[in-house]
């Protein structure tokens, strides 16, 4: 009996923690496909940044996908490989690396690693805690020496823009919608995001400074629209030309691809962006 009860409480305990986290048998098919390919490459002996390009680059062609870490009410870890957003290609690239170049390639390692990308601190207490705008992204992780901002250093200036997207635009977010709470807790995040001090490289100047951007930095690319702090975000990749491109998931109904033009171009190209912001991964 008490064998029975052991057993029965084993199996609840096991499916309490498996319902944490939403994924799917091609998800896990891809991520070891992934650490397969760093094996047969000898990924694990480059810089962490050129690896973070070499991953990046085995997600060209997929389709762009959006909403996907907005499945459920509650807030889980989700992994969702088979379709990527602008955010969730670069995080996936990045989780990736950092397995590779710490030797640990289990479906597990990634989702410790995208968790800890994810939410602030690495630790999940519910919707607020996934860091919902890049720039706090930015701030958290250069915190924890997982990347470094390096923005200023390379000629950024004063970044001066009120962060408060997200709640003035609740309807557009269904668990701000559906949580009251959310809501005072987000106007908090956002005054946090407002006391910092934040630099960019304005989109005139990014050609200045090319050569100061090495290949796997991730970029962030500021945002025109009022209340918002980033609107677009890829990985820096050096090209044969000897020109800085970007790699990214551009928009619904395209796909993960490198950009044409040098990366000053394209950031010039649409108005919707005014600049960048720079993170240089560092070594685990």
């Amino acid at each position: 009996m008490i064998h029975k009860i052991i057993i029965t409480l084993f199996i609840l305990v096991s499916l309490t923690l498996n319902a944490q986290v939403l994924y799917t048998d091609d998800d896990v098919e891809i991520c070891n496909t992934k650490f397969e390919f760093a094996v047969s490459e000898n990924l694990k002996n480059l810089p962490i940044n050129d690896v973070v390009v070499e991953i990046g680059k085995t997600f060209l062609g997929l389709d762009y996908e959006a909403y996907t870490l907005e499945k459920s009410e509650n807030e889980q870890l989700i992994i969702h490989l088979t379709g990527l957003d602008c955010y969730t290609f670069f995080e996936s690239s990045l989780a990736f690396a950092r397995c590779i170049k710490s030797g640990k390639t289990t479906f597990q390692d990634f989702q410790n690693e995208i968790q800890n990308l994810r939410y602030r601190n690495g630790v999940i207490e519910g919707y607020p805690s996934r860091l919902h705008y890049a720039a706090d992204w930015l701030y958290d992780n250069n915190n924890r020496n997982i990347v470094k901002d390096i923005t200023e250093e390379i000629g950024g200036i004063k970044y001066s823009k009120k962060i408060n997207f997200m709640t003035n635009h609740v309807s557009s977010y269904k668990q701000l919608k559906n949580n009251p709470e959310f809501v005072e807790k987000m106007k908090e995040i956002e005054s946090s995001i407002n006391s910092r001090d934040y630099y960019y490289v304005p989109e005139n100047d990014i050609e200045c400074i090319e050569s100061e951007i090495s290949n796997g930095d991730i970029i962030l690319i500021t945002a025109s629209t009022a209340g918002l702090d980033i609107s677009h975000t890829g990985i820096a990749v050096k090209m044969e030309d000897d020109r800085i491109h970007f790699m990214h998931a551009p928009l619904a109904g395209k796909k993960i691809q490198i950009t044409e033009q040098p990366l000053s171009d394209y950031v010039k190209g649409l108005k919707r962006h005014t600049g960048i912001m720079v993170a240089r991964v560092l070594e685990p």
